[in-house]
């Protein structure tokens, strides 16, 4: 998977960054080139010298070094490597490359780069959790730079909480994945749904659900990272719209549907939207008023279209291969074998959404997939992590379109 890969690693000034010479190891190992950039900051933790013994490479570290300049300038430096690690990634570095500084080698070589960039993050729980740094990441996100990590733990400064870099293996397996991942589903057309549906009531007033989009949001993203030509129909959320992804935005289910219709033919789809199972079966054209006995009014409801089994029906149009999710508080994987029978869809991906569970509106998520051939449990993963291995999963479930061709030529033949 590595062999012949060639990583650019920036190394930032943080405690964490004794973990980046086992990840050197461990690319060297796999048959990986590493070259290392070391900030000011960095310098303070792990020193050139042991840099430059386990990448077998001289440590690049000033931006106006005469030398260094000479032998591989900046620009060569960010675009002679098939992918940027970042580790540690600093609030310092996450900033500068949101906001565009470039004031040292490290910052203008993540600029002057038109190669992915992977950043594990490793800082205080506090300076994680500020909106500024939180706004940052969302900003870098949006321009497809990936993260793996941070994790939950204890710190060097005795606090406890999200902020420390993810282990060495992590970053190697999110390294592995991208190499993995990239054009594996070029070629193939996606479709997405994601977050809530809202049914009016009147102008004012609607039927909804917690759904945040997150999940939805991150599959979308992964699925382009693929290669995959991805389109995105999603209710009201407050997130930004994924970056190389088509999206659509709409309120309702009926909007939803029509929406997905429009974007067909696909050969994935992946329904992670919320959608409402009943509206309202007729909507005020004006706010409803409280009468002077406070009464609420009676509502009748009525079944909104069931998306899912929609695009899972048999037919020309029919894609590939059709995945749902179903948030359930208890009995997942009961309950998700139930709905793919009923559904007629290939996979299920069960989650729990239970209060307890954080799950709506959060960055985490428990998932079992359900298909045809049993059940496979995922440990607790972010949301973006799951996004991922399911794209990964259908990469290596559907064969590559050029092989799809050979066969249907000699079908035709």
């Amino acid at each position: 998977m590595l062999s012949g890969r060639r990583i650019l690693l920036v190394v930032a000034g943080g405690i964490a960054a004794y973990k980046t010479l086992e990840l050197v190891r461990r690319l060297r190992e796999r048959g990986a080139s590493v070259r290392a950039v070391l900030t000011r900051a960095g310098a303070e933790f792990v020193t050139p010298l042991s840099l430059a013994s386990l990448t077998g490479d001289k440590v690049y570290r000033e931006l106006f070094d005469l030398t260094d300049e000479a032998e591989m300038g900046h620009i060569q430096l960010s675009r002679d490597a098939d992918l940027v690690v970042v580790a540690p990634a600093t609030a310092d570095i996450m900033a500068k490359l949101a906001t565009g500084r470039a004031d040292d080698l490290a910052s203008t070589a993540l600029l002057a780069t038109d190669k992915p960039v992977l950043m594990a993050p490793a800082m205080n729980v506090r300076m994680w959790e500020h909106p500024a740094t939180q706004s940052n990441l969302e900003t870098l996100k949006r321009r497809a730079t990936r993260f793996v990590g941070p994790n939950q733990g204890d710190m060097a400064c005795g606090e406890y909480g999200y902020g420390r870099m993810a282990e060495p293996a992590e970053i190697l397996a999110a390294i592995e994945t991208q190499f993995r991942a990239a054009g594996r589903l070029s070629g193939r057309r996606a479709l997405v749904t994601s977050g809530p549906t809202f049914e009016a009531l009147d102008p004012v007033r609607f039927l909804g659900n917690r759904s945040s989009g997150r999940q939805g949001h991150a599959v979308a993203a992964a699925l382009a990272a693929a290669g995959a030509e991805t389109t995105l129909v999603t209710g009201p959320v407050a997130l930004p719209d994924p970056a190389g992804v088509t999206t659509l935005h709409v309120e309702s289910a009926e909007e939803m549907l029509a929406a997905c219709r429009e974007a067909l033919p696909v050969e994935i789809a992946v329904c992670a939207a919320a959608v409402a199972d009943w509206r309202p079966a007729q909507t005020a054209e004006q706010k409803m008023k409280k009468g002077t006995d406070s009464r609420a009014p009676e509502l009748s409801l009525v079944p909104n279209p069931d998306i899912l089994a929609t695009l899972s029906q048999q037919g020309p149009q029919r894609p590939r291969l059709v995945i749902g999710f179903a948030a359930e508080t208890e009995n997942l994987v009961e309950h998700a074998g139930r709905k793919l029978a009923s559904k007629g869809c290939d996979w299920i991906l069960a989650n729990d959404v239970s209060p307890a569970s954080g799950t709506f509106g959060g960055d985490e998520t428990t998932i079992h997939l359900v298909d045809a051939a049993g059940v496979e449990s995922w440990p607790r993963l972010r949301k973006q992590a799951v996004a991922e291995r399911l794209a990964s999963r259908i990469g290596e479930t559907l064969p590559a379109p050029h092989m799809t061709e050979t066969l249907s030529e000699g079908v035709a033949e």
